[in-house]
């Protein structure tokens, strides 16, 4: 089994949602998806403020309505600069204040979306390292023939949604309507990814039995 890298000489397309998607086929992502009630209106408002402000640096109104293919005609390296100010280190910090009902804190819910990890790997994609926390997940995956990572994440989120709503006797919207991804770029990238899996339950300091750590056997 190989984790295939991104390949910066290949053929790449970038989709765009309320985030951008970058699609290389048979290559790893990290994956970050995360519940509802994860992060706090103001840190959400400050955020899209501080994206507004990029933009207009960059000579595109966000008030656009098409600001997102804009962004998608930027050189790579402005767009790879977007996605790291936006989503990198203090975005994953606020994850890890535990902020929402955290719900997933509790085994047998963690275990519906590690069971939704597991069930099409080696179908759709090689599984790499995941940990469910409380409020959110990390995946390392790499896709296989024509699996996208948008549809893939997709599905995740609509199955365990809809189990884990049902688990609880309850409705609306479990999960954020977008995730995060990053195309793993180099063997050391992929390295820190796998260690960052591992380290984000002591990072946050949580407890035996409110996460769900799964490493890939080497």
């Amino acid at each position: 089994m190989r984790f295939e890298l991104f390949d910066s000489d290949g053929d790449l397309a970038i989709r765009q949602g309320n985030l951008p998607h970058w699609f290389q086929p048979d290559v790893t992502y990290f994956v970050t998806f995360r519940t509802e009630d994860s992060l706090p209106a103001a840190v959400v408002a400050t955020w899209h403020r501080r994206r507004k402000d990029w933009l207009r640096r960059h000579g595109i109104d966000p008030e656009a309505k098409n600001w997102k293919q804009l962004v998608a005609r930027l050189p790579r390296d402005a767009q790879w600069q977007f996605e790291r100010e936006h989503f990198g280190a203090e975005y994953m910090n606020y994850l890890d204040r535990g902020h929402g009902a955290c719900v997933l804190r509790h085994p047998e819910m963690a275990r519906i979306v590690a069971d939704s990890l597991h069930h099409f790997d080696g179908d759709r994609y090689h599984l790499g390292d995941f940990v469910v926390m409380p409020n959110h997940v990390h995946v390392v995956c790499c896709l296989l023939g024509s699996t996208e990572i948008e549809s893939q994440c997709y599905s995740w989120k609509k199955f365990t949604a809809q189990k884990i709503n049902r688990s609880l006797k309850r409705t609306g919207r479990f999960w954020q309507e977008e995730s995060f991804d990053h195309l793993v770029r180099s063997t050391k990238a992929f390295d820190y990814y796998r260690w960052y899996v591992a380290q984000n339950p002591i990072e946050a300091r949580l407890g035996v039995g409110e996460f769900l750590h799964y490493r890939r056997p080497d």
